[in-house]
């Protein structure tokens, strides 16, 4: 069914992670959403459902492609068949963002030539040469799919004790170099404050919650607005002594407090909302929308909704 989207230029372009639960519950109802994003790995596949599903979604929705797979801070360059795939799939699909994240996940183990793939997304060290080879990596795929990509701050749960930089100015310098632009996850930098607070790498006394915060504020006050294409809110786990990005829950009240800190300093930037474990009802991820939306037309907080059950 045909959707009207509600963006208008005072009030960012609201979107969800549109996951495989609610392939058929979004063509069939159609909410008001500006955009809708997908793990372009999903569909590498030419043919079958998957894709068959994207293009169905694409003639109702602009579509944003966000990936986890094209390790740009490998110094063993990106890998040419997910490059193959990706440009592809930007050609048939002509979305209106591709995104990757600023880590690695593919690299020579000492005395072999083969690459090695890691199964998740590793940090790279904030160097000048690890700038130079991110550098090297993002032209190269804004080459191949002749348009800019946008990056993304990465949530770490190690630290390299090398590092000429911070990650904004890093950040900072990527986009000044490349032309790509940013994405920048609020989420993450909550999720890293927080575990650097847990550890003691935060000059706060124990106790002082409130650091987290104020070192999230400080890093989106450090970035500059015009390359930040989206901002990305989603929710994460406490585990003890660790805080884990598993986009299973609903966006905390800080990290709330983040995003309209973020639109106040970076202005209306379009906005996703991730679920990706523990998917639970579209009205859920709806209600968020809703949420993000209030905020950023400066409407009150409101008490933060209960969990609701899963369909």
């Amino acid at each position: 069914m045909p959707v009207t989207a509600i963006f208008s230029p005072d009030t960012p372009a609201m979107g969800i992670g549109w996951r495989h639960p609610h392939y058929a519950g979004l063509l069939q109802t159609g909410p008001a959403l500006d955009f809708i994003e997908v793990h372009s790995e999903n569909f590498f596949a030419p043919g079958g459902a998957a894709r068959a599903v994207l293009r169905q979604g694409r003639e109702h929705y602009p579509v944003s492609l966000h990936g986890t797979g094209l390790s740009l801070g490998s110094a063993c360059g990106v890998d040419e068949w997910h490059l193959a795939q990706l440009a592809e799939l930007v050609q048939e699909i002509d979305p209106v963002r591709v995104s990757d994240h600023a880590s690695f996940a593919r690299g020579h183990l000492p005395g072999t030539d083969a690459p090695v793939h890691a199964a998740d997304l590793l940090p790279v060290p904030f160097t000048r040469e690890a700038l130079a080879v991110m550098c090297s990596n993002v032209q190269r795929v804004q080459e191949r799919l002749k348009r800019p990509i946008a990056v993304e701050n990465l949530s770490a749960y190690l630290d390299w004790r090398a590092a000429d930089m911070r990650e904004t100015e890093f950040l900072a310098a990527l986009a000044q170099r490349t032309g790509c632009s940013l994405l920048v996850d609020v989420n993450n930098l909550y999720v890293n404050a927080q575990n650097a607070w847990l550890r003691g790498a935060l000059n706060s006394a124990p106790g002082d919650a409130d650091a987290a915060l104020a070192s999230c504020r400080d890093w989106i006050d450090q970035i500059a607005a015009s390359p930040v294409a989206e901002l990305h809110l989603a929710g994460h786990a406490h585990l003890g002594d660790i805080v884990i990005d598993d986009h299973g829950s609903r966006v905390c009240a800080e990290v709330w407090q983040l995003y309209r800190h973020a639109l106040a300093r970076l202005g209306p930037v379009p906005t996703l909302i991730e679920w990706d474990t523990d998917v639970p009802a579209l009205s859920v991820l709806l209600d968020e929308v809703a949420r993000a939306r209030g905020i950023a037309q400066g409407r009150p907080a409101t008490r933060q909704p209960s969990a609701e059950a899963r369909p």
